[in-house]
């Protein structure tokens, strides 16, 4: 197993915006956890079902637009894992999805449940609170890195990102954000990565603002040696944003890829990795560590770095 995206290179800054232009054609992701990664989302539906979807009334055509451009996209793109059967959308080896189009579900449900990457719909305009701009309009979110969606749900893009240093409500990179949903064109999708490390395997990890203020406060270790940090796993997050052409809504893709730290030994540039890695942790300061848990241990993560560097 090797990572496939490596954006703690020095390729992609954390805490910076960061998009780049996406070829359509790779807007979805599939690699060898396909098929857990797909049952898992089945699982955590079944047993999570409040706190990973949720959707406005009035945002049925943006869900059905979604589930239809995967429905074009996926038997085109992988005609190994997807093909159209007499009109249905089938996916060899899993049964539990046939017929998934005929279920009264809601269309972003069943369009996450197609897909490794997690779905979240953004609209523009005023629902009637007073706040205008950008929110989440609908959401299914199984893989959460560290934010829970029903308190994300109806909010404004600046107040989704309040506790993200830099990013909160006035600051320069929330009218950055603004400025660039609102120049999206259908024509051009884009990406981005972020990162981050956890201690464990579990795709999903949520954490409400009271958990994480706790977390900051607190500022706890997961990882209380050097040998535990060298157990500690990356995510990393691939975000994907494209303009419905229909709806003009906004699609915002999350796909996860979890790697054990462990992995970069047994690559040929990890000494160049990791030292880019410890780099960009070593750059962070105290309000960014403390918004992404590693107050605690930096200094023990960057040791297992360099122990993986200089092998």
């Amino acid at each position: 197993m090797t990572p496939i995206h490596t954006p703690y290179d020095g390729s992609s800054k954390l805490f910076a915006i960061g998009l780049k232009q996406l070829d359509p054609a790779a807007w979805i992701e599939i690699d060898s956890s396909f098929d857990f990664q797909l049952a898992e989302k089945r699982r955590i539906h079944a047993q999570h079902a409040a706190q990973v979807f949720v959707a406005e009334p009035g945002t049925e055509n943006a869900q059905a637009e979604v589930l239809e451009l995967l429905r074009g996209h996926l038997p085109h793109r992988f005609p190994r894992l997807y093909r159209i059967d007499f009109g249905r959308l089938v996916v060899p080896g899993h049964p539990e999805l046939d017929g998934l189009e005929e279920q009264d579900l809601p269309p972003l449900k069943k369009a996450s449940l197609l897909v490794q990457e997690d779905l979240i719909v953004m609209r523009q305009g005023d629902r009637g609170s007073g706040e205008s701009g950008w929110r989440l309009a609908a959401g299914a979110l199984c893989f959460p890195s560290s934010w829970v969606l029903t308190e994300k749900f109806g909010r404004p893009m600046a107040d989704i990102h309040e506790p993200v240093p830099g990013f909160g409500p006035g600051t320069r990179n929330a009218g950055l954000i603004d400025r660039m949903f609102d120049r999206l064109q259908v024509a051009q999708p884009v990406e981005r990565f972020n990162w981050s490390i956890q201690s464990g395997a579990a795709l999903y990890h949520p954490l409400s603002d009271a958990q994480r203020i706790d977390r900051a406060t607190g500022r706890p270790s997961r990882f209380p040696d050097v040998a535990a940090a060298s157990d500690a796993f990356i995510r990393v997050e691939r975000q994907t944003l494209r303009k419905l052409p229909e709806t003009g809504d906004i699609l915002f893709t999350i796909r996860i890829h979890l790697d054990p730290i462990a992995l970069l030994a047994r690559r040929p540039d990890r000494a160049a990795l990791a030292a880019s890695f410890t780099d960009q942790l070593l750059a962070l300061d105290v309000d960014q560590l403390d918004y992404k848990g590693l107050t605690a241990d930096r200094e023990r993560l960057v040791e297992a770095l360099r122990s993986i560097a200089a092998a």
